[in-house]
């Protein structure tokens, strides 16, 4: 845990330490609150649930940009700088670099998250809020970033650079993003299981309501390792190959 700490740390340090990290968190801030004011609050009268329940909705999309955006340089940067030399010829496995290289992006995705907080109490102003429903859409907006870093994380593994790193991670993200509406179209078996594999729709709805199911939890914490173990095997790979 300390090696993995310690990669954890050093990639939090680069997300501070240069502009990457404040244009990330200012163009999803930016970007929230208009979608907020625009489509949240709107024009026409609502009730303070569901006013928050649209919050959620769009920032969802937010946080998944940002995990994509996050993750593409993790592993892809080494790569183009040359830098992944050091890693294989350290002490540390594969499974601590990428497990505190991704523990690096959840970090800064969920300080992104607490500073987003004064757009649900900005509700506070004209109506009331449940802070179980704050924190249960919350807990989702996390667990979106999550999944997202893992899958972009995955792809910046065998990826060549950042752009392609983000370009991968951004179609598989979006393929499990709209599984919902192939879902829609296909018979049984087949529309349960797309359905189910769809990593917002069903699996978002209860959190955005301000409702936690256990298996929607564990549904994205299966993503999470499954994807970060992938990125693992690849780096391991790679490693291999020399």
């Amino acid at each position: 845990m300390g090696k993995t700490w310690q990669i954890a740390r050093r990639e939090l340090g680069a997300f501070f330490n240069t502009w990457m990290g404040y244009v990330i968190v200012a163009a999803v801030l930016v970007i929230d609150g208009l979608l907020f004011n625009a489509f949240a609050v709107g024009n026409e009268p609502k009730l303070s649930a569901d006013v928050l329940a649209d919050f959620f909705y769009f920032a969802s999309g937010m946080s998944m940009v940002a995990g994509i955006f996050l993750a593409m340089r993790l592993m892809a940067e080494e790569k183009q700088n040359g830098t992944i030399v050091l890693l294989f010829s350290s002490p540390i496995s594969e499974r601590q670099v990428i497990y505190g290289k991704f523990l690096s992006a959840l970090i800064f995705a969920g300080l992104l998250h607490l500073v987003s907080l004064y757009m649900p109490a900005l509700i506070l102003v004209h109506g009331k809020i449940s802070l179980g429903h704050v924190l249960a859409g919350y807990i989702c907006l996390v667990l979106l970033s999550a999944v997202t870093i893992a899958i972009t994380l995955f792809s910046s593994t065998i990826s060549p650079n950042q752009l392609v790193a983000a370009v991968g991670g951004g179609f598989v993200t979006v393929i499990m993003l709209t599984l919902w509406m192939l879902a829609k179209v296909v018979d049984q078996p087949f529309k349960d299981i797309f359905s189910w594999l769809a990593i917002h729709s069903d699996h978002f709805t209860p959190f955005s309501n301000g409702i936690v199911n256990l298996q929607d939890i564990v549904f994205y914490l299966g993503l999470i390792a499954f994807f970060l173990e992938c990125a693992t095997r690849a780096l391991i790979g790679r490693r291999c190959q020399g």
